[in-house]
């Protein structure tokens, strides 16, 4: 069979939790990096966060400059990849903010610093095969939105227009999970977000596992094995871009973001009106 043919774009995502002592310096010379490339990278004291997009080359590149420049560890930086259709970014913003993803967490400076290497992260293989245990909360670390548009089958979906209502729906269900001794088997998009609640929820309590890089891995790693992510997915998986939801095998569905959001929500409308204008952009 021959190879399929290389995308004309190609989409990149990777975070990377490890302390920078001068942010600022740091998305300096990541801008220079990423010339040529289009995409949001948000740098913080506390690591790298961002998704580029460009030709394959010029990604391959930036991802080996990534790797080589130092900033990040001496561990590999882990990058998801997904074929464009659409260009999924209008250009390149490299900013500075106090988190690279904003939680909200309750003492979240008292908390452990996010480890992306540690045993609670399951390969797809994994991750599958505790599922189908079957005694695990299985908990979409997600928006409301985005789990209607797509979720692993049998998720529980926390009901997060702010990621105050997941805060305040895992303490309420905290002291019924720990008395019925059942561990918490939590996703999201890339990882990012439950790397970053992983440790608040351990202090409660919990047996937290997470699904290492997210469903955009997961999707990825099922490549090869015909319908297999089918099977423990349905629907779609929500991206933050212009392509606004790819299916299990990575490419773009052609939902309107009108399918996403509901406009009668004052957190859903503002996300149509931003999509819409992203669009025209």
């Amino acid at each position: 069979m021959p190879s399929p043919e290389a995308p004309a774009l190609l989409h990149s995502s990777f975070y990377r939790f490890h302390p920078l002592a001068d942010p600022a310096a740091a998305a300096e010379q990541v801008r220079a990096l990423a010339q040529g490339l289009r995409g949001p990278i948000v740098l913080a004291a506390e690591g790298i966060s961002g998704a580029v997009a460009g030709t394959p080359a010029a990604v391959a590149a930036f991802e080996a400059a990534l790797q080589a420049c130092g900033l990040f560890g001496p561990r590999p930086l882990v990058f998801k990849h997904s074929p464009c259709r659409t260009p999924p970014f209008g250009r390149l913003k490299v900013s500075v903010k106090p988190e690279i993803v904003a939680l909200g967490l309750p003492q979240a400076q008292a908390l452990p610093v996010p480890d992306e290497h540690d045993d609670s992260h399951l390969s797809p293989q994994a991750w599958r095969e505790l599922l189908a245990r079957g005694d695990a909360v299985l908990l979409d670390n997600r928006n409301n939105f985005e789990w209607r548009l797509g979720r692993f089958r049998g998720a529980t979906d926390p009901s997060v227009h702010h990621f105050r209502d997941f805060v305040a729906y895992v303490e309420a269900h905290a002291p019924q999970w720990r008395a019925e001794n059942r561990p918490v088997a939590m996703y999201c998009t890339g990882g990012v977000r439950c790397d970053k609640t992983a440790p608040w929820m351990r202090s409660l309590g919990l047996q937290v596992f997470q699904l290492d890089g997210g469903i955009m891995n997961f999707f990825q790693a099922l490549q090869d094995e015909e319908g297999a992510a089918q099977r423990d997915w349905e629907g779609e998986c929500f991206v933050f871009d212009k392509r606004i939801a790819l299916d299990p095998r990575l490419q773009e569905t052609g939902t309107p973001p009108e399918a996403v959001f509901d406009p009668t929500h004052p957190d859903e409308a503002w996300r149509l009106a931003r999509a819409r204008r992203l669009d025209d952009a």
